[in-house]
Formats: C-alpha cells, structure tokens, sequence
C-alpha cells in the first residue's frame, strides 16, 4: 500500500513539474494593445493552450488508438501536429522547415518541441507590427521553393493544427481518455 501511495505521489509530483516546464498550461495574459501581430500571436496562443490539453495525461495505448484502419493515429495525429508547428515557426523566423527525423522522438520530446515552437511563434508575432514580412517557403521535390504569404500561414498550418487538436480530443475520448478537468478554453485559465 505504501508503494502505491508513493507512485502515486510521484506521478503527480512529475505532471506538476512538467506543467511548469512546458508553456500553454495556461494561456499568457492578453496584449494591451490590438495589433496585427497581437491577434496573430494570441491565436497561436489559443492553439498552444489547446494543444497543452489535448495531450495531456495520454497514455501509450491513447497514441495508438485509431477511429479506423484508414485513419491516423493519435500519435500520428499529433507528429502532423508537430510539422505544422515547424512550419509555422521557420515561416516567422524566416528560416529553413526542418523536421526531425522520422520516429526520432518520443511522445514527450515532440509534445515539448511542438508547445514551444508554438510560444516561439506566438512571441515573435506579438512584437511584429507587419506581418506581410511572414513569408512562408516550403520547400517541394523538384527542388523548388514554394513562397506564401501570411494569409495562407492563417488559412493553413495554423487552422489545420486547430483542426487537429479537435480530432485528438475526439480519438482520445473514443479511446476511453477524456480531457482533464480544469481548463477554460473561454479564459485560457486552469480552475483548480
């Protein structure tokens, strides 16, 4: 019984710790000002903390699970996921996408690598006042690049992984693993 109590307390000595390690457990407060990078920042925020939620506590069963044989995993859903924050951040940075190598990381190492490409994102567009400057190039087989204006940075990696925060919710509620209790997506807050 002591053993059990113990593991217990570790484990949620450990999810407190990795809450404070990663952003979005809590959505940072609201900009004084409206701007254009204010908004495009505070959405990214919205899609941070969402995602904070959507993975956390998922088990290694969670991430196998599948609505069906044709669908994506949960863990596949949330690697999709994580392309899509190395897209958005290299188009701010105005650097090069580069995407870890195929089953390189863990879980834990692309929820972490994918929340904080999100706050990276997020802070360089609250302290742009243009962002027409935003340009995103992706690179395509034939050794073109691609270029897109912000618009479609709204349109498409951002929305999509919004999109895709929505479909782990569904997958892990299929699976038997609703969301913890305690966040607001209303007010970006955790009630405790």
């Amino acid at each position: 019984m002591k053993t059990i109590i113990t593991s217990f307390l570790l484990f949620i000595f450990s999810m407190a710790m990795n809450a404070q390690d990663l952003p979005y457990y809590e959505i940072p407060e609201a900009p004084k000002e409206f701007t254009q990078g204010t908004v495009a920042g505070r959405l990214v925020d919205g899609l941070g903390f969402r995602y904070y939620w959507a993975t956390e506590g998922l088990k290694e069963e969670d991430l196998k699970f599948k609505p069906s044989k044709d669908a994506r995993s949960l863990f596949d859903t949330v690697d999709h996921i994580l392309v899509l924050s190395i897209m958005t951040l290299s188009a701010v940075e105005g650097t090069e996408m580069s995407f870890p190598k195929e089953g390189s990381l863990t879980f834990a190492e692309m929820r972490k690598l994918t929340l904080e490409n999100f706050k990276k994102a997020s802070d360089i567009l609250k302290a742009s006042d243009d962002l027409s400057k935003f340009v995103m190039k992706i690179p395509r087989r034939n050794g073109e690049v691609a270029e897109y204006p912000f618009w479609n940075q709204l349109n498409g990696p951002i929305a999509d992984a919004i999109w895709h925060c929505g479909q782990i919710v569904s997958f892990r509620r299929s699976a038997g693993s609703p969301l913890p209790k305690g966040p607001s997506f209303l007010t970006g807050t955790v009630k405790k």
